[in-house]
């Protein structure tokens, strides 16, 4: 974990205890934070700058001329995401929902997946990606899916992350930025307002 980033960073002044807010949520709000202050980095997707999906709401710390707001196209996003890593920089780049990754999956699979067996070069993207809330309310089911299992079949490549609890996500993202590659970092929106792990 880095520097700053231990237990005492959730009782700062000015904050609530994280156990009394949402440890879930605190943590990805950190995670981002932390990205954040890392220099060559780039956040990029659909509803960052101007808030309206949970993920949005763990990004207050992030300057906004790091983030690139995009419109709804998934797949632009994710040929997009890769393309600005091969100039060295690493991508955050996110997915609301696993359904909405399906509309990106040519480019996951048949080109992020497989650009370093392709080039023999490594590329960094952070792919933030939200599995559907089914509480309070059932969104309809093209937006609860969870391919987790699919996607890794497909892209053997690529690490995938599925945070059931806060407890690894600082550390999960800090060690993904600093070994670099692919990951998929899984997050379920409906745990940002437990008291829980």
């Amino acid at each position: 974990m880095p520097p700053g980033y231990g237990t005492e960073h959730y009782t700062t002044p000015g904050r609530k205890n994280m156990t009394q807010l949402s440890p879930y949520k605190d943590a990805l709000t950190d995670a981002m934070t932390y990205l954040a202050k890392q220099d060559n980095i780039i956040f990029v997707g659909q509803q960052i700058i101007y808030a309206g999906n949970p993920m949005s709401t763990t990004l207050g710390n992030v300057p906004k001329d790091k983030m690139i707001e995009l419109p709804v196209m998934e797949e632009t996003q994710m040929g997009m995401s890769l393309g600005l890593a091969m100039t060295g920089k690493t991508v955050v780049t996110f997915y609301p929902r696993w359904d909405f990754l399906i509309s990106a999956a040519n480019q996951l699979v048949n080109h992020a997946d497989k650009y370093e067996s392709m080039t023999g070069k490594k590329v960094n993207i952070l792919i933030r990606l939200g599995k559907g809330a089914d509480k309070p309310l059932d969104p309809g089911h093209q937006h609860k899916g969870n391919y987790l299992s699919e996607f890794k079949s497909l892209c053997p490549n690529i690490a995938f992350h599925n945070f059931l609890s806060y407890n690894d996500i600082l550390t999960t993202y800090t060690t993904a930025f600093t070994n670099g590659g692919i990951h998929v970092l899984v997050e379920y929106p409906e745990l940002y307002f437990s008291t829980g792990n």
